[in-house]
């Protein structure tokens, strides 16, 4: 370059190398990105399919301070984190609500970056019995939590005396409300409407919480048959329930052993020729509000002429040997029908 003055090349190299060294810089102090791979990135909404998702640092650097969180955790939830080396595995647990959920993933010193999981309507009925498999609990943790609160809610009831939820004006409105209050959240401010005279020491279930899943607040079968996806809009669910229902399409047959119930199964009977033939108890076991040893049934007793009924806790010395023998749960009483169990229990117990 003739006639250029040397300065001026000086200058000019100065400036390719200030600019080069910023940008050089400023990339060593950028943050680095992750780079995802989910597999599969759909899976179905039945509460314990799991997806991988698979997490590798673009600058090789381990990941310290991994979050991984899901936005919608009625759609997905985060079961496991693992971090070997520099690369980190999340497995994530399909909820029961279908539809999309992104996950978002964060480090300090890494861009924070989401990816979209997917889930599919599921409408199996591997049992065949009319309730979905998203339904039922799959873990056996939650269906420990699932017990303890319906237990604890029944045996609550008796407790309140007269002042009872306007639900609860018979046997089934007792089963309804302890069952559709133990599959919900429990937070501060639902213990104190709720008026409960003991703190309950059991957490939430975790695949779902009522009543976000599919059938929403409809939680009890109202007529026979398998499960099918048209059953979510056609009245086959309902949220009431009188007792013979809850029975005949909610329940599965343990036997007709009292010594083979466990807390939280029912104890059905029928009486005919009476207006209300069905009755259930609930076998609560020990109680969880005034400990000891002795094992109880909660039931309401349902209207009788003017008077609105009661909540009793009977122990079982005491129903083995009920003055009236229609009510004892013994095989050799026609009138007991036998132990039920949940639907939503059913294939692990």
């Amino acid at each position: 370059m003739r006639g250029v003055p040397r300065w001026v090349a000086v200058l000019a190299v100065l400036a390719i190398a200030t600019v080069v060294c910023a940008f050089t810089v400023r990339h060593a102090l950028a943050p680095a990105t992750f780079v995802l791979q989910l597999s599969p990135g759909a899976v179905p909404a039945d509460g314990f399919t799991s997806a991988e998702l698979r997490i590798s640092p673009s600058n090789g650097r381990p990941p310290h301070g991994l979050q991984v969180t899901v936005e919608d955790p009625h759609r997905a939830a985060v079961e496991s984190v693992t971090v070997e080396g520099d690369t980190a595995t999340a497995s994530l647990r399909a909820g029961v609500l279908p539809g999309q959920t992104n996950v978002r993933i964060a480090a300090p010193g890494f861009a924070v970056r989401e990816i979209t999981l997917s889930t599919t309507p599921d409408a199996s009925d591997t049992i065949g019995d009319g309730t979905p498999d998203f339904l039922r609990l799959h873990d056996p943790a939650d269906r420990m939590t699932f017990r303890r609160w319906f237990t604890f809610l029944a045996e609550a009831q008796y407790f309140r005396g007269r002042a009872l939820p306007a639900e609860i004006d018979d046997c089934a409105g007792l089963l309804r409300f302890a069952y559709r209050e133990a599959l919900g959240p429990h937070d501060t401010a639902w213990a104190r409407e709720m008026a409960l005279p003991a703190p309950a020491s059991a957490s939430d279930i975790q695949q779902y919480q009522y009543p976000y899943t599919p059938l929403a607040a409809a939680l009890f079968r109202v007529r026979g048959g398998s499960f099918r996806a048209s059953d979510l809009r056609d009245g086959a669910f309902a949220q009431f329930a009188d007792v013979e229902t809850l029975w005949r399409h909610n329940t599965h047959f343990v036997g007709r052993d009292l010594y083979r119930a466990q807390p939280g199964d029912l104890l059905f009977f029928r009486q005919d020729g009476q207006r209300m033939p069905f009755h259930a108890m609930i076998f609560l076991g020990r109680g969880q509000i005034e400990p000891g040893n002795e094992q109880y049934v909660v039931y309401h007793t349902g209207p009788s002429g003017r008077s609105p009924g009661e909540i009793r806790r009977v122990s079982l010395a005491q129903l083995l040997n009920y003055p009236d023998a229609r009510w004892r749960p013994i095989s050799a009483n026609p009138g007991f029908l036998g132990v039920y169990r949940w639907n939503i229990l059913r294939g692990a117990d």
